[in-house]
């Protein structure tokens, strides 16, 4: 998809150059094009203006503060949730020019928050690699915010400069003087553009932790002003990394049984492309290999992911048949090295090309060899060098190797049933008469008394129900092919209709071409166990069909907790500050008024099921989406894992947001 007026306005870049890479003035700002579609469609700037894209404001912001640091100039960031619901960014780097800008004819500062597609980015005297939507970032955040104000700290002096949703409300101006240098920026989201404009503390803490760890020797600083303690003190965190993608893969692998003790680390320039990777494996069976390029989070992956890949088969493989450690009968697949394994993978692109606006795959094909020469080298070295290392991961191998054939042939069993359509669905499966998958729904309902509510209750054109007895397997803990020996998980592959296979880098892929539900909704009850089920039924689709998550294809149903009855007035409330607004709403607790509080969906009609959490038009559904696939592994191998010191320590942490039900 074009922007209006890209052609035209891209051929008039500038074409300037700074003498040297200490020299960021004015003339190395370069200008594309202006602001005037971003507020009519901001979805093509920022992807979406949900939570996502929200939250991708303040991504962009910090961006231009880690580029500062990528040049060498910034040491400190600062950002800080303010009670206005306003958010700040503030740092040590050089400070954005307010010089005059050489064509436009007003302050370099002024052209970087109203122009886009102008920055330093764009004159790699300045940055070699930036991250961001180069030179977009900014000023979009600005165009999209109700107000922006930023201060510059440079050449010993203080100016400002204040925006009303992009547009300028004065000139820049001098305030005072200083003896550092940086640039501070505030912004407040416009809620005409956002229909959320609330910051989550968790959602950025998880991002600035990857920077720090990305970034070694950048202190990143995260505080929440709109939640203190009663010590007057606000939420806050560190993030300081010394050792970077060490600490990073350790991080990650924190709630597992290691198989080595310390983290294989690979660092390495080929073809002027700096390479990072650092790699641990543990007794897991799951793979979990993230991946940046220029700090971007490449979740689709794309060719340093394939150069990974290759030199990780190659170097294991010459290893264990150097050794003889392999009976040569037994077929090895590129998945069988990476089982147990954890990777974090970061390269430095100057001119890096993706697939589409949202920078999720790389294609640059001089990537793929840099990195699979950087591994290969540095793997083949650690094998020689720790021989009793390298024997434990050939044996992880072998093991998986074992586990892959028996699995696909459990697999097989239950992907024939579902290849015979109608015939091979599970007989509690109450389906749909619809049968276009994007406009039918699957209720996965804990429990067969709940099930049958819900059968009873739905619309039989468009919901179908599966009841599940019991708690299925923790995939966390089990071998692939014992997840197809699981009933309730058979049942459920075999509704959805998936199928599972390999590509050609053996990484497991999942059809779905023949899925029969766009919407998978997960309904259990308000309750402990409801909530261990549904995290069992999340843990199986973030491990095994991660792809239904990232479609959007999965959701939360949410019954109602209480029903308030006065006379024949009928209240249904989904959480404790409904019920307490209702309450004293209806004239405070008294013998007139009775409050159910619901323990399961068994204990509703199907009239009432259906009103509260079937209906589309009343009902409540949360999406589930990955907003950082590193946290989400990292969040369940925690409470899924063997590892119960991790679990221990999340639940004393966030023991306080714990509500006991007696």
């Amino acid at each position: 998809m074009s922007i209006e007026n890209s052609t035209e306005q891209a051929q008039e870049i500038e074409k300037t150059a700074a003498a040297n890479s200490g020299d960021y003035s004015a003339s190395n700002i370069q200008v594309l094009e202006g602001l005037e579609a971003v507020r009519k469609r901001p979805a093509m700037y920022i992807g979406d203006t949900g939570i996502k894209g929200l939250h991708h404001l303040i991504w962009e912001v910090v961006d231009n503060s880690i580029d500062e640091a990528l040049a060498g100039h910034c040491t400190e960031i600062n950002v800080s949730v303010n009670t206005d619901g306003s958010l700040t960014v503030n740092d040590n780097g050089r400070g954005i020019p307010v010089d005059m800008h050489p064509k436009e004819g007003r302050s370099a500062l002024e052209v970087v928050l109203t122009v886009l597609h102008a920055g330093g980015k764009f004159d790699k005297s300045n940055y070699k690699v930036s991250g961001g939507l180069h030179g977009v970032g900014v000023s979009c955040v600005n165009a999209l915010s109700k107000h922006l104000h930023v201060e510059v700290r440079r050449g010993g002096k203080l100016y400002e400069q204040a925006y009303s949703c992009g547009a300028p409300l004065y000139s820049v101006r001098e305030i005072g003087t200083t003896d550092s240098t940086g640039t501070k920026l505030t912004f407040i989201p416009d809620g005409e553009i956002f229909p959320v404009t609330t910051f989550k503390y968790e959602t950025i803490a998880n991002r600035l932790r990857e920077l720090s760890y990305l970034n070694a020797g950048i202190k990143i600083t995260l505080q929440d002003l709109r939640d203190i303690d009663a010590d007057g003190n606000p939420a806050s965190d560190v993030f300081f990394s010394e050792g970077g993608l060490r600490e990073f893969v350790s991080y990650l692998d924190r709630g597992k049984t290691l198989l080595i003790p310390n983290p294989i680390y690979v660092e390495g320039e080929k073809n002027e492309v700096p390479v990072q990777v650092a790699i641990l494996y543990n007794t897991s069976y799951a793979e979990n290999v993230v991946s940046y390029v220029n700090n971007i989070n490449t979740i689709e992956g794309g060719t340093h992911i394939t150069g990974f890949y290759r030199a990780l088969t190659r170097a294991l493989k010459g290893y264990a048949d150097k050794n003889n450690l392999v009976d040569k009968k037994l077929e090895l697949s590129g998945n069988d090295f990476r089982e147990g394994m954890t990777a974090v993978i970061s390269v430095k692109v100057a001119e890096p090309q993706f697939e589409g606006q949202t920078k999720t795959k790389l294609n640059n094909s001089d990537v793929a060899g840099a990195v699979e020469t950087c591994v290969f080298e540095t793997l083949s070295v650690y094998l020689e060098e720790n021989p009793r290392e390298a024997k434990q991961l050939i044996q992880k191998v072998v093991l998986a190797a074992q586990a892959r054939h028996a699995a696909r042939k459990a697999r097989e069993m239950v992907q024939r049933k579902t290849a015979l359509g109608g015939v091979g669905l599970p007989g509690k499966l109450a389906d749909c008469s619809e049968k276009d998958a994007a406009f039918c729904e699957l209720y996965l309902v804990e429990g067969d008394s709940a099930g049958g509510s819900a059968k009873q209750g739905r619309d039989r054109k468009t919901q179908a129900i599966l009841p599940l007895r019991g708690k299925i397997l923790n995939v966390e803990k089990a071998q692939e092919h014992r997840i197809y020996d699981n009933e309730e998980i058979k049942n459920i592959i075999t509704a959805l209709g998936i199928r599972f296979g390999e590509d050609e880098n053996g990484q497991k892929i999942l059809n779905l071409e023949k899925l029969r539900y766009h919407k998978i909704i997960i309904m259990t009850d308000a309750d402990v166990d409801g909530s261990h089920i549904r995290t069992l039924i999340l843990t199986l689709f973030f491990r095994y069909m991660r792809d239904l998550i990232e479609k959007g294809y999965i959701y939360i149903a949410q019954p109602p907790l209480y029903l308030i009855k006065k006379g024949k007035q009928q209240i249904y409330c989904w959480n404790e500050s409904q019920r307490e607004k209702t309450v004293q709403d209806l004239g405070g607790e008294s013998g007139s008024l009775h409050i159910q509080r619901y323990k399961g969906l068994g204990e509703m009609n199907p009239e009432q099921l259906w009103e509260t959490t079937m209906n589309p038009e009343s009902r409540s559904l949360k999406r589930v989406d990955i907003e950082s696939a590193a946290a989400a592994d990292a969040l369940f191998s925690m409470l899924m894992g063997d590892e119960v010191a991790p679990r221990r320590e999340f639940i004393e942490r966030n023991a306080r947001y714990a509500k006991v039900d007696i």
